[in-house]
């Protein structure tokens, strides 16, 4: 591989190109899923190939193949410099590239149990023994998942750059489904749409304890049958962490990205309300607020070393006391807000661009203690757990959320269960409306495996760390 990375660097170079670099990786999936104690799905993926973009006349090309031989570089270099001069014809302004240094490095996730080395029979077991401890009389679907990803990737560009990286995540969770009198409910741990993932290896999924918590999980699925659906009103909310991390990823992270807000990738998905303006005055939330995009936790679902540019993982303000200060970005887009490359830019395969992607988009953990802590503070509100829907408009202003279960609090204590809860909202008046963050001790790491963004589409994993927070006169259920 080395002598395909020397050989790419000089072609690029004598094509013509003012940059060029060249991915060479290798991804490799599993995915497991078990229904009512029997294997539903098994799949497994290898994919190998590279991918060469380069910088000619201020205009992009990018080609990639799945040949890993000299012939097929030289003719992915050729078409790669074809494209971007094609490119010259459309282009509005000459692309500039922020600086960044050159560096030679190997980065490695930490992994203490490699998820493939794993047999399938062990992990097989693990998911049928937490369907078989889901049980009720209108329980009629239990669910449980798991899932592994396995990425090494060397890097080299004409500036100088060598850059080796392996990462290994994995996760999983189970899902309890209720139905009786024309009603379905969902329960789900210890998140929904398959569970929570990491940067890590199958410890992480041994220490969920999936079939430990199988019981609990059923018997809500069971109460959410029988509670009566939530009140419409304007109330006191407190959201779990589940809950919260999506709220972060559609009305934070996605806004922070600055192609987005350039107008450079509004297709999928829109564009963003944070427009360059904004950036150092806008007030984005209260003073409870603090936010930063950092690729350096330990952990999270979006830590690397080096982003597809060669620029090094890092930890990037994003909200500061309510006010908006920072956003995701590349080396083509940053010079436009003034700064150099946050480190955001990131491809989902050999075979795809770079794009500017989510690292952990982190909600930092304020002073009021622990969940209990909060609802023992809260006169009244509603504790909701667990996303089951969510809509946001293309500008990541308005928003509905939808979670599995919802608590109502009197007197800072839990009490009736109310199933169907919604809550909807304008993100800078929501996030203003945030007045306690929980503390160090109930802030973790969620991951999001399946974000998606771009045209060819891209599946990007991503984190984000919260802790439970409370938000005031919040509007609830759907307005008559």
């Amino acid at each position: 591989m080395d002598t395909l990375l020397d050989r790419a660097v000089d072609l690029m170079a004598q094509a013509g190109a003012s940059y060029g670099d060249i991915r060479i990786r290798r991804d490799r999936t599993e995915t497991l899923a078990v229904k009512n104690g029997r294997p539903d799905h098994i799949a497994r993926s290898d994919s190998a190939g590279l991918g060469v973009r380069v910088l000619v006349d201020g205009a992009w090309g990018f080609f990639g193949t799945h040949r890993l031989q000299p012939d097929a570089l030289e003719a992915a270099v050729r078409e790669a410099v074809a494209i971007a001069r094609a490119s010259t014809a459309i282009r509005a302004e000459p692309v500039r590239l922020a600086p960044v240094d050159p560096v030679r490095a190997q980065y490695e996730t930490p992994c203490r149990q490699d998820p493939f080395a794993v047999a399938l029979e062990t992990k097989l077991d693990l998911l049928v023994r937490a369907t078989q401890a889901m049980a009720g009389p209108n329980l009629k679907l239990a669910q449980a998942f798991f899932s592994a990803f396995d990425t090494r990737q060397q890097f080299a560009s004409t500036e100088g750059a060598r850059i080796e990286q392996h990462i290994v995540q994995a996760g999983g969770g189970i899902a309890a489904t209720a139905i009786a009198g024309g009603d379905l409910q969902v329960r789900s741990y210890p998140n929904s749409f398959r569970g929570n993932f990491c940067t890590g290896g199958y410890e992480y999924v041994e220490a969920m304890d999936l079939a430990g918590e199988a019981p609990r999980v059923a018997e809500e699925a069971e109460i959410l049958l029988a509670a009566p659906p939530c009140p419409e009103g304007r109330r006191t909310i407190i959201l779990d962490g589940g809950q919260l991390a999506l709220q972060v990823h559609e009305s934070c992270g996605h806004p922070i990205e600055l192609d987005r807000v350039l107008g450079m990738e509004i297709a999928y998905a829109g564009d963003s309300f944070l427009t360059l303006e904004k950036l150092g005055t806008f007030q984005y939330g209260s003073e409870q607020v603090h936010i930063v995009a950092d690729a350096t936790c330990p952990g999270g679902l979006g830590t690397f070393g080096y982003d597809d540019e060669g620029v090094p993982a890092q930890k990037t303000p994003i909200v500061e006391a309510g006010r908006f200060v920072g956003y995701l970005s590349s080396r083509e887009t940053a010079p436009a807000i003034g700064r150099t490359s946050s480190g955001a830019m990131r491809a989902s395969g050999w075979d795809r661009i770079p794009l500017i992607r989510m690292t952990n988009v982190n909600l930092m953990p304020g002073r009021a203690g622990s969940l209990d802590d909060l609802v023992a503070d809260t006169d009244d509100g509603l504790l909701m757990l667990t996303n089951r829907s969510w809509s946001i408009d293309n500008k990541r202003l308005n928003f509905q959320f939808g979670t599995e279960m919802c608590r109502e609090i009197k007197k800072g204590r839990l009490g009736q269960v109310y199933k169907n809860a919604t809550y909807t909202g304008i993100t800078p008046q929501f996030w203003g409306a945030c007045d306690a963050v929980c503390g160090p001790e109930a802030w973790r790491l969620w991951g999001t495996p399946n974000c998606g963004k771009g045209q060819p589409g891209q599946t990007a994993r991503v984190g984000h760390g919260v802790a439970p927070a409370r938000f005031r006169n919040v509007q609830v259920g759907v307005k008559a």
